[in-house]
Formats: C-alpha cells, structure tokens, sequence
C-alpha cells in the first residue's frame, strides 16, 4: 500500500474488544488501552467478560476471556452493543466472540493459533472458520506468536514465557490504529512486573514490535484518532473499577467519621476485590479478616461495630443468604453494619462471572420477621464510591445495617473518574452517647429526631450495657416478651428507617418533564437507561428517565414524580423485582416491564425497539 493510500481518519467513538484464553492476558491488555485512553482525556466504559472457569483446558470454548472498551471524545454510558474490532487470539474466542463484533467492523486473528488440530479443539465442522461462521466483517490474519518468538528469542526466556508476551503485540497493534502512545503503558507493564525486570522488557519490546508492525506494514487502509471534545471539570483523572472505587468509598467514609474500618470478608467472586483492595491500605488503620466463611464475616464485622468500628462485610448473592441471620442479629442490636453485595447471576452458584440485578428483594425482604434494612444501589463504576460513602453515611448515623447493592457489570467495568475532594462531602457524625447522659443512660435511648438509639463504646465508664439479638424494653433496655413492648420496638426499628428519607434527595426526572413515556431504572442500568432515552430524544421522542439509587427508603417525592407520567416502564435485569416492589409503595400507577435476565448488560438496541413499541400502543 501505498503513503497515498493511507489515511487518518477522526471518529467520535470505538469499541474495541480483545479476546483469547483465560491465560492469554486479554483483561490485562484491555485494562492498559482503557488506561492509555483515559490519560489523553477520552471517556471510557468497559466490560471484562471472563468465564467461571479457574483454568477451562486451553483453546476450548469454555475458556474463552474478553475485555470490551467504548471509548469515545464525549460522555460514554455503557459498553457498546457491538465493537468494531475484535481481536480473536484463536479459534475459540472467533467462535464465541464473532457475535458481538458489528458487521462493518475488522476481526484480528492470531494465524498461527488456526492450525487444524486448533480448529478442532474448538469444535468447528470444517477448517475454514471464516466460511463456517458466515463472517462478512474484514479479517486481518496476523502472525503474532511467531513474530513474538522471533522478537524475543534472544531474550533468555523460555517458550512458554515468550507465548505469553502475545497479548501485548496485539495491544501494540490496536494502540497504533488509534493512534495510542505507548508511554504510559510501558509504564504500567515496569509497574506489574517490578520484580521481574526481565518479564517487563519481554513485554515492553513486543508492544513496541505491534505498534511498528501496523505503522510499518499499514496492516489495515486507514488508522483512526479520537479526539477529546467532552470539556471535563479540571482535576485529576484516573481509570477506575467500580470495587475500586468503592473501596476508596470505604476509606473516604473511615476518614471523614474518625472511626478505623474493619472489614470481615470471605471471598466470592465478583466481590472479593474490594477484600484485596483494602487489604493494601492497612497504614490507614484498616483491619482486613479473611473469615472461614460468610457467616464469620458478617458475625466479626458485628463484633467490630459494637466495639465502635466502622464495620463492613463483602459477599454476593449466596453469600448474602448466608449472612442473614447475622443481619438481622445487627438490626435486633441496632448497630450500625455496612453490607455490600456485589450481584451476579443466580440462584445458587449460578453464573458467578456474569451481571444481574436479582438480589433486591432478598435485600428488602430477605430475613425473619419485621427486619427493615436500608438499600441503596449504586449506578455506574465511579458512582460506586458515592453510594459507598453514602450508604456508611446512613449506617453510622442511623445506628443501622445497610445493604449496597452493586452488581458485576458496574463492578468489574471501569470508568474515568475525577479524584474527589473530600471537603465536599458531608460530615459522618457517629451518636455517641455524651458523658452528661450517664446517670439516666440506657441501652434503647434514642435521639428524637431520628429514633435511632445511642452508641455507647464497650468499656465507657458508666455506659456498660449488654445488647443482643432478643427483644428489649425500649425504657430499660433488659430482655422483654412484654407484647406490647414488641409492638412498639418493631415500630420505632421501622419508623427509624422511614424517617431517613427525610435527609435524601429527590428524585429526579431527566429529559421531557412531560414526556409521554418515564423510563424508569435502579442500580447499574444507569448508562443504558440515559443513553436510550438521549437517542429517543434526537428522534423527537418526548421521553424521560428517572434512576433510582436510594430504594429503601424511596425518595420522598417519588408517588408525585410516577404519578405524572401516563406511560412508564420499568427496565431491570430480573423478572420485575423493582416494579413489583414500586406497585406495592406506590398505588395506582401503571407499570410497563422489560426484564432479561442473560448474564449480559443491556443491548441499546433491544431497549429502543421495546420502548418505541410502549410509546406507539394506544
């Protein structure tokens, strides 16, 4: 080809996925390109796809790992529906992966990983794959191990070593057709291999060999550059998961209360990285435990609560069925538990690496007797730290567990974030009982305006108590069956939580404020949700969204807010959990449902056909 032919073409936005074998590195170099995109000032949303599987027997179907990036030069919402480029290590991920790359769009294989043996591995009926799969998409069929052997065969590595190194050729590939520098990466490869310097230059040397393979050959007609038209605030920006960001949530909230932080935690995919996370930070007086099970962790973290800690437990959907009783031990005692369930696809063991939103009602319902939890559901990855911060906000104050909900998708993904300023958050102000209140002290007292009982440290002088998980008289604070003393503890537990809506924000309507059709969302559908209803909007369509992040209790306004809309529909990753629950508080509205429940995010397209469909019945 020649320097004529070559052009630089400016795009908007692209997505781009890289896929392979679970031991390929594909999370590893979709992690570097969004990192890369972020620094030049580009917004990014990402979506690791990965198998459950710890090791599926190589080149199989069941082992195939993606990492999806959008990344564009304006707001990004969501992940793509589909990508543009799809890099396919071997024949597994073309076949598992061809589905999700758009038709227009450019396919990079590994040809050295399609041998007939490869091909039949990954179950193909014939060995043409490009054929068998009906692929209409251009294919660019490098040969990236052996160029990877032939770059690093003086290096002193063994082969196996070299094989490795072959996710970074083909990042260096696709950083040269989005016109990528390759600084930062090189600095996040000597930072991951720090102690192996050798590992680190392998890697240096084929990402730079990718790079100036596409510069030198113009493997495909054009590169492409995104420029940065979103004028974002001034501060600083990092690429950011949603555990991540609600671990820096956890620790902004320890700050700003003054209490240290103890997390009990037992691992469970796809929550364990917040375990990990803070388990760094432990010259910040964080206290991580690795409990025996999630029991433990829940049973320690209530423990460190009522010895004045600021308590959190991780887990996900089993294991919230696990801590229950532990839960409910915590709203008995009144005392203030963070838990963060990080969902994905059930029941049971269910799809333990794929998203769902099926949890909420065991957050709402899911323990014996009259036992109201606060919950709040965080929106994307960066508002992951938020509704952390938040939601240890309500525990502390309110001398309360509450339930986060996040979910997979939100959790694993990632956006760019802009490092807060915790001066602009509000202050956590723990209640503790003041040295005045002693002598008429008892362990059920309450502040009036909240009902939430005082916090009285074990080994206070003159505040020893006991407390525990059988009722107590709301005066003396000593175990009661009394009936009627029941009746009005279970009504100040419950008056307790009601009144926190007083202190949260209304909901809010975007778009058309008469619009003829209120889309309505909870949690980590938020991207999804306000892209669809943008894109209605540029067609003329008179719509709105309004997203829930606090559900129990619900905003204030939210019966006036659904009750002006004549059409609304309510979009979820479960079979209607959130628009049964808002038919129970909210009477009279009618309510629309579009649930799936596939282990997949959203697809834009699917959502717009639907809601075009509602807007057009009569």
């Amino acid at each position: 080809m020649s320097k004529e032919e070559f052009t630089i073409k400016e795009i908007e936005q692209v997505v781009v996925r890289f896929s392979g074998d679970s031991g390929d590195g594909m999370q590893l170099a979709g992690n570097i390109f969004s990192t890369i995109s972020a620094t030049v000032g580009n917004n990014i949303c990402t979506l690791p796809d990965f198998p459950a599987d710890i090791r599926a027997p190589q080149g199989t179907l069941s082992g195939v790992s993606g990492f999806q990036i959008h990344v564009g030069s304006e707001q990004i919402y969501t992940s793509g529906d589909l990508c543009n480029v799809l890099i396919a290590m071997n024949p597994a991920a073309l076949k598992t992966q061809i589905k999700y790359c758009d038709p227009k769009g450019i396919v990079i294989v590994d040809s050295n990983s399609f041998k007939d043996s490869d091909l039949i591995k990954a179950e193909y009926a014939t060995m043409n794959p490009i054929e068998e799969l009906g692929i209409k998409q251009e294919v660019l069929q490098v040969a990236i191990t052996s160029m990877c052997k032939e770059s690093l065969k003086d290096s002193g590595l063994d082969n196996k070593s070299i094989i490795r190194c072959k996710n970074m050729f083909a990042l260096g590939l696709v950083c040269w057709m989005f016109g990528r520098n390759l600084d930062a990466a090189e600095n996040m490869l000597n930072e991951k291999f720090a102690k192996k310097p050798q590992i680190a230059a392998a890697n240096i040397k084929v990402l730079n060999d990718g790079y100036h393979f596409g510069a030198n050959t113009h493997a495909i007609a054009s590169s492409y550059k995104i420029e940065c038209t979103d004028k974002k605030e001034k501060g600083l920006y990092m690429d950011i998961t949603g555990n991540k960001a609600t671990s820096y949530g956890l620790i902004a909230a320890s700050e700003k209360s003054g209490l240290e932080l103890y997390l009990g935690s037992y691992p469970i995919t796809p929550a364990t990285d917040i375990l990990h996370e803070l388990a760094k930070h432990k010259s910040l007086g964080i206290k991580t435990v690795q409990c025996e099970d999630e029991i433990a962790g829940c049973a320690s973290a209530i423990g460190a609560a009522f010895a004045g800690d600021f308590a959190v437990t991780t887990t996900s959907g089993p294991g919230l069925c696990l801590k229950t009783e532990a839960i409910n031990l915590a709203v008995m005692a009144e005392l203030p538990l963070l838990i963060i369930d990080v969902q994905r696809g059930g029941p049971s063991t269910g799809l333990p690496t794929k998203t769902e939103q099926a949890d909420l009602l065991q957050a709402l319902y899911g323990r014996s007797g009259e036992s109201p939890v606060p919950v709040i559901a965080a929106t994307s990855p960066t508002n992951c730290f938020d509704a952390a911060y938040m939601a240890a906000k309500i525990a502390i104050e309110h001398m309360t567990p509450v339930i986060l909900l996040s979910d997979t998708f939100i959790a694993n993904g990632s956006s760019a974030w802009k490092l807060p300023d915790l001066k602009n958050y509000p202050p956590i102000n723990p209640p503790f009982v003041k040295p005045e209140m002693a002598a008429t002290w008892t362990p059920y007292q309450r502040d009036v305006k909240t009902d939430s009982r005082y916090w009285a440290i074990p080994g206070t002088k003159g505040f020893e108590h006991c407390i525990g998980g059988l009722e107590k008289d709301s005066k003396t604070g000593v175990i009661s069956s009394n009936p009627e003393n029941h009746q009005k503890m279970v009504l100040l537990r419950q008056t307790k939580i009601d009144k926190i809506a007083d202190k949260l924000p209304e909901l809010k309507v975007i778009g058309d404020q008469d619009a003829d059709l209120l889309i309505v969302g909870w949690g980590g559908t938020y991207g999804h949700l306000r892209l669809v209803m943008e894109m209605m909007k540029k067609k003329g369509k008179k719509v709105a969204l309004a997203h829930f992040q606090y559900i129990n209790p619900l905003p204030k306004n939210t019966a006036e807010v659904l009750g002006r809309f004549k059409k609304i529909v309510v979009a979820e990753q479960n079979l209607g959990q959130f628009a049964g629950y808002l038919r129970m508080k909210i009477h009279g509205i009618n309510i629309k449902q579009f649930n799936r429940i596939n282990g997949q995010p959203f697809l834009i397209s699917e959502l717009t056909d639907t809601f075009n469909q509602i807007l057009e019945e009569k």
